[in-house]
């Protein structure tokens, strides 16, 4: 039997774009294994598909002073070792790496034992562990034609992001039950990321009255991020987080306002929905949301409001905007040749697979 060992996590981004290469690797024969952490997100992710998981110790490397910088190094050390004897036990054919911290002793176990390892870059520009991934892969897959520049030449591809394909398929009458909406209006969908974002909820909300005298809005607005005393609000629905309804909820949307991060934007592209783009600023992040943002608002698919240009004013004014002129948006998204993402990497897995017998 053919067998993959897929890793990455630290954040559902690092996970989700594995979880959509499962169906794909059960249809072409692949015995499927997850390595990530102990009690990362990835874990809570994975087990509903009854993938077995291998957890291994994980740290963080850090730009920044922390005392965890002194403690950390020793967590990812151990998780090498950790990750040698699970490649030595496993033997798998390939290595799939979505990134995050935890993927980084997976790839140099796997390179140290010649299995191929392909890794997929989301953003613009490589994070640190890709970095660090880098010469240990076969194959790099990534999401943006600029993206190119900043890769080996004989190891980059163009794959875009594999999309989970159950949110192509999504029924908005259900998710008109499930908020108690109507047809009489265009719906906003508000994502702030897996964990939700202060400074796109408090703007939201700000702008709810005059929002919702065009639109009903549903707001995925993270854990304990709930308002309250705006439960009852006529046309705006709020949830922590929604898993199983999320595609009947893209369904429904007409618009929506989104953080940056490549997979949730690959999969507006893929559904090809309207949006305003709202990054995680620089001064909080190393500006990658920043750069995808711009790069899908240079191809048309994307308007952008910059986080410290928030205003309750300037947020009625882009949604406005970019409702009417919707569609130029979804044109420019349908024509956009985006790639198809599970097909390439599978490609790339088995071309691995059958280079290495």
């Amino acid at each position: 039997m053919k067998r993959i060992v897929l890793t990455g996590g630290g954040t559902a981004g690092h996970v989700t774009p594995n979880i959509a290469l499962i169906p794909g690797l059960k249809d072409a024969g692949y015995d499927i294994q997850y390595i990530g952490s102990y009690h990362g997100i990835e874990k809570e992710l994975i087990e509903p598909f009854g993938i077995p998981y291998h957890g291994i110790s994980s740290g963080k490397l850090r730009r920044y002073f922390s005392l965890q910088n002194f403690t950390d190094p020793f967590r990812v050390l151990k998780g090498l070792g950790e990750a040698r004897k699970l490649i030595r036990k496993l033997k798998p054919d390939v290595i799939f790496s979505k990134g995050g911290f935890v993927s980084v002793p997976v790839v140099l176990a796997g390179k140290q034992a010649k299995v191929p390892v392909i890794i997929h870059e989301s953003d613009l520009t490589p994070g640190l562990a890709n970095k660090l991934a880098l010469p240990s892969a076969s194959r790099v897959c990534c999401n943006f034609p600029e993206t190119l520049e900043h890769l080996p030449k004989e190891k980059a591809v163009l794959t875009g992001s594999p999309i989970r394909q159950e949110l192509l398929s999504g029924n908005k009458i259900a998710a008109m039950d499930l908020c108690g909406f109507s047809s009489d209006k265009p719906v906003i969908l508000v994502i702030g990321g897996s964990l939700g974002s202060i400074a796109v909820n408090n703007a939201v909300r700000a702008a709810l009255p005059e929002l919702l005298k065009q639109f009903y809005v549903i707001h995925l607005c993270g854990k304990g991020k709930l308002d309250t005393t705006l439960s009852h609000t006529k046309g705006y629905k709020q949830f922590e987080y929604v898993k199983e309804e999320l595609c009947d909820i893209f369904a429904l949307a007409d618009l929506v306002i989104s953080r940056a991060g490549a997979n949730a934007i690959c999969e507006l592209l893929a559904l090809r929905k309207p949006n305003l783009l709202i990054p995680l600023s620089a001064n909080a992040s190393r500006g990658d949301q920043i750069l995808n943002a711009r790069s899908f608002e240079r191809q048309g698919f994307s308007v952008v409001l910059e986080e410290d240009e928030i205003t309750k004013e300037a947020l009625i004014d882009k949604v406005n905007a970019l409702y009417q002129d919707r569609n130029q948006y979804i044109d420019a998204m349908r024509n956009s040749g985006q790639q198809d993402s599970i097909r390439t990497i599978l490609q790339l897995i088995e071309t691995a697979h059958t280079a290495k017998k």
